[in-house]
């Protein structure tokens, strides 16, 4: 038998192998390719939780069951849906960040519009009378200062507190496949951190309610009657792309990515890219090329970013549109351009956003990012272990 020969009988063993073990690499690729399906899409398991129940929703423009609105799905099904809690940026969508959301009618169906940001963050005994259940269906990014969060513990809050069940359609989270950051320390509560989680904290809506309750994070001793629709076929390590932009200034996959990094710069002088056609994918501050040699001009863009930092400013920095995916916080662009332009660099925001006023002198003092991550290790290790308690999914 010739060497080519031997090549032929050794792969053909290789391949006998593979078919009879296969790699689990390639069973994990086979799963992963089974079709993700999200807790509204399971109508067949929550339908029966409505039958002759007056329902509120707490929604927004990415609560879609296949191509269409739950809103308008259940009214499809003879669900006596009452009334619509819209969370930052509208029941539509199209408010841009810190923009003030009213009360309102929407168009098509006519059903009353309840805003909950603004001076009303938490739905009121007035505003729950009457209801027997919310439903709350909205995608989330995975972030601490992402405030969709917020405004579920406030709903949850509010149900208990009114005997109103509060239904979950849980959905991916697409920063589910890492937990980083530090853990908010108290006395730094706000609508942008209200509980004790790092930064990207790894779970599903569902899993963080699970928490919330565990945890007896709500201030109300009442109980809460709750009913967790949870999502099959997905697991933490599985990626998610996103089919609607969750925020108007998260606009695809790559933003959504780097926000948990990124966000940061909201609480300094740095523009994040607010008023571009790419926000929280490129980074600078006005001046020239030695602070980065990509630049851009941010404009207002009403439904968007009206007035954005730097507004008509040619701005120098970083490009990240084609960075690799990240799987920790990059606190390197922080730090990179606090060191080429301390002077004002942070703002009173940055200490709410980071959790703790730590992270804002840690940069000052010129730590590594290996330092600072360091001493947020013990706290992230804790949060890890417990968070086990309320995973859903591997």
């Amino acid at each position: 038998m010739n060497a080519h020969d031997n090549m032929k009988k050794y792969y053909l063993m290789i391949g006998l192998f593979l078919l009879c073990f296969p790699l689990n690499s390639c069973s994990a690729q086979q799963k992963s390719t089974d079709k993700i399906v999200l807790g509204a899409e399971q109508i067949d398991k929550y339908l029966p939780l409505l039958q002759n129940k007056k329902v509120g929703l707490l929604v927004n423009h990415t609560s879609y069951v296949n191509q269409t609105h739950l809103v308008d799905t259940l009214l499809s099904l003879g669900i006596r849906v009452e009334k619509i809690f819209a969370p930052e940026h509208g029941f539509r969508g199209n408010q841009g960040n810190g923009e003030l959301v009213k009360d309102d009618r929407d168009e098509k169906t006519g059903l009353r519009v309840i805003s909950l940001y603004g001076k009303n963050k938490k739905a009121s005994p007035e505003q729950l009378a009457g209801l027997d259940a919310v439903i709350y269906d909205i995608q989330d990014v995975g972030a601490r200062f992402y405030t969709y969060i917020s405004s579920m513990h406030y709903m949850m809050e509010a149900c208990a507190e009114n005997d109103v069940q509060f239904i979950i359609l849980d959905r991916p989270n697409p920063n589910g496949h890492y937990v980083d950051g530090p853990v908010l320390q108290p006395g730094f509560e706000s609508f942008v951190g209200m509980h004790p989680i790092p930064i990207v904290y790894g779970m599903t809506a569902g899993e963080l309610a699970q928490m919330i309750l565990g945890e007896q994070w709500l201030s109300t001793k009442k109980t809460l009657n709750i009913e967790i629709i949870p999502l099959q076929n997905w697991t933490h390590d599985l990626g998610y792309s996103l089919p609607i932009a969750p925020s108007p200034n998260l606009p695809n996959d790559q933003a959504i990515n780097l926000y948990p990094s990124l966000c940061l710069f909201e609480g300094t002088k740095i523009s994040l890219g607010r008023g571009t056609p790419d926000p929280f994918q490129v980074y600078g501050y006005p001046g020239d090329s030695s602070l980065g040699t990509f630049s851009f001009q941010p404009v207002s863009m009403p439904g968007y970013s009206l007035h954005p930092p730097h507004e008509n400013s040619i701005c120098y920095g970083t490009d990240l549109r084609s960075a690799p995916r990240l799987t920790s916080i990059n606190l390197s662009y922080l730090i990179d351009m606090y060191q080429k332009t301390p002077e004002g660099f942070f703002n009173s925001f940055f200490s709410k956003l980071a959790g703790n006023n730590q992270l804002e002198e840690q940069i000052k003092a010129g730590q590594t990012e290996s330092e600072i991550k360091q001493s947020w290790a013990k706290e992230l290790d804790d949060f890890k272990t417990k968070r086990l308690n309320y995973l859903l999914y591997p």
